[in-house]
């Protein structure tokens, strides 16, 4: 059996995407050791990469296959749609698309609607539109579903997942979407609330990791004295005025971490680190690192010697690791906190988007959500104080809502792969 992924990739930067990328490539490792794996990613060209599971190394391939106005390149969605129309003709791509017994759609987690205009929603949904045309089972894999605002999309969005053979909603609120998408074709054999991937992501100590920081996140520190990490994101942080106009902000996002930062090292006398999330070059308008630095500068001479900006060295499996040794953690990039949230770490987070109250409820930490879309900036960061503050019942709480979580972590992987094995005898 040979499977094809789409819409989570391991060469953007974002590590939450990595994160979910990793997290299922391995998951299907563990659940059809005897499976071909295949990445759909933006490079050029094929061929192969490594992946680290624990002691387990494994090699899967990889393929380009991105929406491109460069159309004539054979990594080019159009030209692979094309060949693959054409049983495989001038695409290696498409060769290997053809070769797939069926097609996984990850969208990112969260890609799967039409906020981020048609270009993103086009390139989400071709893959998805090549797998039905070419009769291959289409498994929509744990995410967020919709917002749909145009009527069309919504349409679009409604006849592929109809068309798909299994689909998963990562939450709650998703699923309900999911449903209404479906209408009378809801299947609760088929379509299911799940969990997001990450969940199940290993961590993995980094080989090399600055002496200081080392010392800072070294097992002999006890629980008391490990740092606090606050995950600064660079889309917000870098460009508020348009995080105000886009995503509807009440609260100063800048003011929000500022604050807060600045009362947690006076008050608590913590040490903090801060966490990119999101790695792009310097200069980058989502640049989390570009963020952390402009936050240090800001903060001045209280900073210096208690924080410290973890480098943009560490992947998805090393950063889950230093995430781990946090006393308590806040993040608004949502797979950042899902990394504290896995590992037991209690965590807060200031968010925007609707999907993080669903992660927080599935650990019943729901009460840790803070949205600066409801809440002045006062308010904001009174809430991440109370989280702050709460921290040592959360992580009682959290505890006892892991072994849950991460038990339909694992059944939901074994039922992705009960699906595609099923469709597959049924369209072989």
């Amino acid at each position: 059996m040979r499977i094809g992924l789409f819409g989570a990739t391991l060469d953007t930067g974002n590590l939450g995407v990595s994160a979910l990328s990793h997290a299922t490539l391995t998951g299907l490792r563990a659940s059809a050791p005897d499976a071909a794996l295949c990445l759909f990613d933006n490079r050029d060209g094929v061929g192969a990469i490594e992946l680290r599971d624990g002691d387990d190394r494994f090699e899967v391939e990889r393929c380009g296959a991105r929406l491109s106005r460069r159309y004539w390149e054979p990594e080019s969605l159009g030209r692979v749609r094309l060949g693959a129309a054409l049983g495989g003709a001038g695409s290696a791509s498409a060769r290997a698309f053809l070769a797939c017994d069926a097609i996984l759609q990850m969208s990112g987690g969260d890609s799967f609607t039409d906020l981020y205009g048609p270009w993103r929603f086009r390139a989400i949904t071709l893959p998805m539109r090549m797998a039905i045309a070419a009769n291959k089972p289409l498994v929509l894999l744990p995410q967020t579903y919709g917002p749909f605002r145009g009527e069309k999309e919504r349409a679009i969005a409604a006849e592929l997942v109809r068309g798909a053979a299994m689909c998963s909603a990562r939450d709650e609120r998703s699923f309900e979407v999911l449903k209404g998408l479906l209408g009378d074709r809801f299947d609760p054999s088929r379509h299911r609330r799940g969990v997001d991937v990450a969940f199940r992501l290993g961590m993995r100590k980094p080989d090399q990791i600055d002496a200081a920081l080392g010392s800072w996140l070294a097992d002999d520190v006890p629980e008391r004295d490990r740092p606090i990490g606050f995950n600064v994101s660079g889309l917000i942080y870098n460009d508020p005025e348009k995080a105000a106009s886009h995503y509807g902000f009440r609260a100063s996002y800048r003011d929000c971490v500022i604050g807060f930062l600045r009362r947690v090292l006076a008050e608590a006398g913590s040490r903090v680190i801060l966490v990119p999330h999101v790695l792009t070059p310097p200069g980058h308008y989502e640049s989390d690192e570009d963020a952390c630095r402009a936050v240090l500068g800001e903060l001045g001479e209280v900073a210096s010697g208690r924080v410290a900006i973890v480098p943009s060295v560490y992947d998805q499996n090393e950063i889950k690791w230093i995430i781990s040794r946090c006393a308590w953690f806040c993040g608004t990039r949502m797979h950042a906190t899902i990394a504290a949230l896995s590992t037991g770490v209690p965590t807060g987070t200031i968010s925007y988007s609707p999907k993080a109250q669903g992660v927080f409820d599935l650990c019943a930490q729901g009460e840790h959500v803070i949205d600066p879309t409801r809440l002045d900036t006062e308010s904001v960061i009174r809430g991440v104080w109370r989280s702050f503050e709460s921290r040592e019942a959360a992580r009682t709480s959290l505890g006892e809502a892991l072994a849950g979580v991460r038990e339909a972590a694992g059944e939901q992987m074994r039922a992705i792969t009960g699906a595609i094995e099923q469709a597959c005898g049924a369209t072989a």
